[in-house]
């Protein structure tokens, strides 16, 4: 019998990570749907099959593992969703850990609205004492509504539902040019939301991110911020919406100059908050900068 749910979980190198990702999708409560758990190794070595397997064995529910040696988060998705049966694909990423109800949250809440898209919130987690710790959580932090029901904005693949019929059946489904850079989500369901789809939030939807020690830095934080920053300018060349480029060049422009400032006089006074302001001016410094080859590299031949 197909699975009604395919709850996908690409992950990269990270084998005690994804074992804890996987045994929090097994510790949910409440829903009622057939899941299968499909686990998308894109490490060429093959590091989660043993971790995997394992899991696999000790437990009654169907979890897959999959193998993609071509490194790249495009790559890992479409390659997860060649093995994904469900009609409905949950994304949980390697490094998120699910709260009980997350799985019964997100399909309630589709099952109400019937939307294509359906994300929740992200509550970003440092271990231990780091410099800039509260920033750098609030950067990995995803925060929305209070109540659950229908948005008109989409969020990054980490916790989201995607209904496969209309909009994410045809492959590949991910766009493979963003294989290194990220941000292949984000050009998805742009499109999506460019021809009709319906997205809504589930606001008790909620996973924790353990934040990896070589992303829980300064200098990581902002590179995503510069990428943050590109994505509505590099959306609106996605679609060819030359005023919208003109526009958010604009804004990133404004950005850059004010922010830029404060920052500047913050660092000058020794006030706090000075992370934070930077990031924002570095926001709009991708909204400038958002050409090809100029994007920030995080995933694929770059993470080897």
């Amino acid at each position: 019998m197909k699975p009604d749910v395919s709850v996908v979980i690409p992950t990269f190198k990270r084998p005690d990570r994804v074992r804890r990702a996987v045994n929090s999708v097994l510790a949910q409560k409440g829903y009622h749907a057939l899941i299968e758990i499909v686990v998308l190794d894109n490490d060429p070595q093959g590091s989660a099959r043993d971790v995997v397997n394992a899991l696999a064995s000790s437990t009654r529910g169907a979890i897959v593992y999959g193998h993609e040696p071509e490194p790249g988060v495009a790559n890992a998705r479409n390659a997860a969703l060649s093995l994904a049966q469900g009609k409905l694909i949950v994304f949980l990423d390697d490094d998120e850990v699910a709260t009980e109800g997350w799985l019964k949250s997100l399909l309630e809440v589709q099952s109400q609205t019937n939307a294509d898209l359906v994300f929740g919130p992200v509550r970003g987690t440092v271990e231990g004492d780091v410099a800039h710790k509260d920033y750098i959580e609030a950067r990995f932090t995803r925060e929305g509504p209070e109540q659950s029901g229908l948005i008109d904005q989409y969020y990054g693949c980490g916790n989201s539902l995607l209904k496969r019929a209309k909009f994410f059946n045809d492959a590949p489904v991910f766009d493979a040019s963003k294989n290194e850079t990220g941000g292949e989500d984000d050009a998805l369901f742009s499109h999506a939301q460019a021809h009709g789809a319906v997205i809504a939030w589930a606001a008790n939807a909620l996973v924790f991110e353990e934040i990896m020690p070589d992303r829980a830095t300064l200098s990581f934080s902002l590179a995503k911020a510069f990428a943050f920053g590109q994505g509505p300018t590099q959306t609106c060349w996605q679609h060819r919406k030359i005023f919208g480029v003109l526009y958010w060049m604009g804004v990133g422009l404004g950005q850059l100059l004010a922010f830029g400032g404060l920052y500047l006089g913050k660092r000058l006074v020794g006030a706090k908050g000075q992370a934070d302001t930077l990031d924002r001016a570095i926001q709009g410094l991708g909204k400038l900068f958002w050409f090809k080859g100029l994007e920030p590299r995080f995933y694929g031949e770059s993470a080897l």
